[in-house]
């Protein structure tokens, strides 16, 4: 038994620690050494191997979405197999990367946080035997494809567009070596905002990631040009931003420039209407107040020197729905004054007067909502409507306007009934101001009063505590207006706003098919435009008119956007560009309702809360969306048909236009390339397709009479299909 010992550290148990063990009648067991090859002491058996793992991999970092091959070496065990775990989670997952039952690490999309992730290797054999490894994951690598600088509407400020791969939300967009403020758009995408002194003609664009892994990516160059005055961009602007060209302002688009345009159009004054009496007046004789306030709108429309305003008003009528069919025209002119006054302002005043105006409370019924009691519920007509089609829809979106969805693939609603019954208890307590302005005691006052605001009546307000999006309470005891206030921001600053909104906005202005791209810009617009401040309708219009996306149309003559050229549009239009004049005693512009409603149009009468055609109308048996084509059918082109002959010969009531052989554009029909051209520039921006053009000359080249020759050519091309899409 020489051989009986344990080590213990440098002391040695040897017999005289066993004689003086077994003198005090105790028993010692000696062991032997722990691990391969110890003996006991009471036989000569080897004790069991202890199995151990290790991890070694090829690389101790790796870029997200990058991979890395990990190896593992098993002793000791009968097996090399093992379970390949990240953080604990057998195969990994999407937030802290994947492994392979192989081993190969792939790391995630996103960078996790903590950005260190623990690989380890379980033994299949022994798995209480496991080795682990570190993995630092960092961020990629930007790389810059191109750079696109628009000058925008004011002074020496820029747009940057950058496009490439690698970006994250942290990126940083560098110009020539200095960080510019930076909204991230995508992993491909990256905007900025900028100041470039007057005469700079390129700029040289990196993007410079954080740690961990922080780098910049190769420079790249970008041209700077401002936005070109070509007779295109004339002409097309014109005909996204008014109610149509006319021969004066194309030369003074092209003269000024789109920026000093834009500019004098964000400066220039609304043209407001007049509150309607109840009796007969000069703007409309006749006691139908619809037909006064249709007069005193089209007026407006076609020759208003604040056309921008007015087109953006339209727009915006066009999604905040009102209509004389459900309330009174003389709640609609004041209603008309808040989207002209509002245009240029804040979305969020918008929202704010649209909320309180009496056409709006009219017609979905806020004013004279009261507070839930003996069996009655507060009103949900505006508190539905509010958030299905006037702020954030009815699912949540990404930024681009493309819709969120849930782990199965679903949508995700953007509200629940009972946050619709929350928003409603808010807006109770609203009701007609009195004469003066003022707040009534009590609802019994129903005298309306249609030039003023609504007013609260705090007895008739719901006073208990609401829950609304995103968890925000307003709190018991709140008046009508802090209720009132609390809501509008709530809904205000909800992320689906600004590409609800913008989305919309560039469907009535621009093209109804834009990319997501396109979107997601004036998204960011609408969240920031540059100067911290969010929904600022100024750089939201800036943005949707002056997008690369809107622009491409001026050098392309193969243009497939853009949107059908509605009822009320082709009639404002037409008026417009053939310079025809009223010719009523009184000056009554409402006849131009009866000709635009035969295209299903009237200003202010739509049938429904949905518009005269719902947003997201895809034409049957394609996948386009092409909201106006809701209203496109046979009948509807024959009509247009019609309307346009009434045009050419001079038969719409109460309107005069010369297309005589005397008139501008006769004098120049004897040459019949001219004359062509000059429609063409009205209408189509100049750019007639060349076969159009060339067989509209050749057709009227064989009339005599030179007046015909006018109304022929203009007969063509209003009711050609190039001249009925805004392209």
């Amino acid at each position: 038994m020489a051989h009986a010992y344990r080590s213990r550290g440098s002391e040695l148990i040897g017999w005289k620690a066993l004689a003086a063990a077994l003198a005090l009648g105790g028993f010692l067991w000696l062991v032997g050494c722990a691990g391969a090859g110890g003996a006991s002491a009471g036989g000569g058996g080897s004790s069991t191997p202890t199995v151990s793992v290790v991890v070694t991999g090829a690389a101790s970092q790796v870029r997200v979405a990058g991979t890395v091959q990990m190896s593992a070496a098993v002793t000791n065990a009968s097996s090399q197999t093992v379970t390949w775990q990240v953080n604990g989670a057998t195969g990994g997952s999407a937030t802290v990367g994947t492994i392979s039952t192989a081993g190969l690490y792939t790391a995630p999309a996103v960078l996790p946080n903590p950005s260190t992730v623990t690989i380890s290797a379980v033994s299949v054999a022994s798995p209480s035997a496991s080795g682990t490894l570190a993995e630092a994951v960092m961020n990629p690598l930007p790389v810059v494809s191109s750079a696109v600088v628009t000058q925008q509407a004011v002074g020496t400020t820029y747009s940057l567009d950058v496009l490439g791969t690698g970006f994250v939300a942290a990126s940083t967009v560098n110009v020539n070596g200095t960080a510019v403020t930076t909204v991230f758009i995508s992993a491909g995408e990256l905007q900025a905002t900028l100041s470039l002194p007057a005469g700079t003609t390129s700029i040289g664009v990196t993007v410079v990631n954080p740690d961990p892994g922080g780098t910049g990516s190769p420079m790249a160059q970008a041209a700077v040009a401002p936005i070109a005055t070509t007779l295109a961009t004339a002409a097309r602007l014109l005909d996204q931003a008014t109610f149509g060209p006319t021969p004066t302002d194309i030369q003074h688009v092209q003269a000024v420039g789109m920026n000093a345009y834009l500019t004098e159009q964000f400066s220039t004054a609304p043209t407001l209407l007049a509150d309607i009496p109840t009796a007969g007046n000069t703007i409309c004789p006749s006691n139908n107040l619809a037909q006064c306030e249709q007069s005193q709108w089209w007026q407006g429309a076609i020759t208003g020197k604040d056309q921008l305003r007015q087109r953006v008003a339209f727009a915006l009528s066009e999604i905040f729905v009102v209509s004389t069919n459900a309330v009174s025209a003389q709640s609609v002119t004041p209603y008309q004054n808040i989207l002209l006054t509002d245009a240029f302002g804040n979305f969020y005043k918008v929202l704010h007067d649209v909320t309180l105006s009496t056409a709006m409370g009219g017609y979905l019924n806020m004013l004279g909502s009261y507070k839930p009691g003996n069996g009655q519920i507060a009103n949900e007509n505006f508190a539905r409507e509010n958030m299905q089609l006037f702020t954030i829809g009815l699912n949540l979106l990404n930024q681009d306007g493309t819709p969120q969805l849930d782990g199965a693939g679903n949508l995700i609603p953007a509200y629940t009934q009972a946050q619709v019954q929350a928003f409603a208890r808010a807006y109770t307590g609203w009701t007609y101001a009195t004469a003066t302005g003022g707040s009534p005691t009590s609802f019994s006052n129903n005298t309306p009063n249609f030039s003023a605001s609504m007013a609260s009546v705090a007895s008739a307000h719901d006073v208990t505590a609401k829950t609304l999006l995103g968890g925000t309470v307003l709190s018991a005891g709140g008046t009508p207006d802090q209720d009132l206030t609390g809501a509008l921001t709530n809904l205000f600053n909800q992320p689906n706003v600004g590409p609800f909104i913008g989305k919309q906005m560039i469907q009535h202005l621009v093209t109804s098919t834009p990319s997501p791209a396109y979107v997601a810009r004036v998204s960011a617009m609408f969240a920031n435009n540059g100067a911290g401040v969010r929904g600022d309708m100024k750089a939201v219009i800036t943005a949707i008119l002056t997008d690369p996306e809107a622009r491409a149309g001026d050098t392309s003559t193969t243009a497939d956007d853009g949107h059908l050229r509605e009822g009320i549009l082709y009639v404002a239009n037409v008026i417009r560009g053939l310079g025809f004049t009223n010719s009523s005693t009184v000056g009554d512009y409402s006849t131009l309702g009866n000709y635009s409603a035969t295209l299903a149009e009237r200003p202010y009468a739509s049938t429904s809360v949905f518009n005269f055609f719902p947003p997201d109308y895809v034409i049957p048996g394609s996948t386009l969306t092409a909201p106006e084509f809701a209203q496109e059918n046979t009948n509807s082109s024959i009509v247009r048909l019609t309307l346009s002959d009434n045009f050419v010969y001079n038969r719409i009531s109460g309107f005069t236009g010369n297309l005589s052989a005397t008139g501008a554009l006769g004098l120049m029909a004897s040459k019949p390339a001219n004359l062509v051209d000059s429609l063409g520039i009205i209408f189509m921006h100049g750019q007639m397709p060349a076969a159009m053009r060339t067989a509209i000359i050749n057709h009227i080249s064989g009339l005599t009479d030179l007046g015909q020759r006018v109304r022929v050519a203009t007969y063509l091309i209003i009711t050609s299909s190039q001249y009925k899409i805004i392209h």
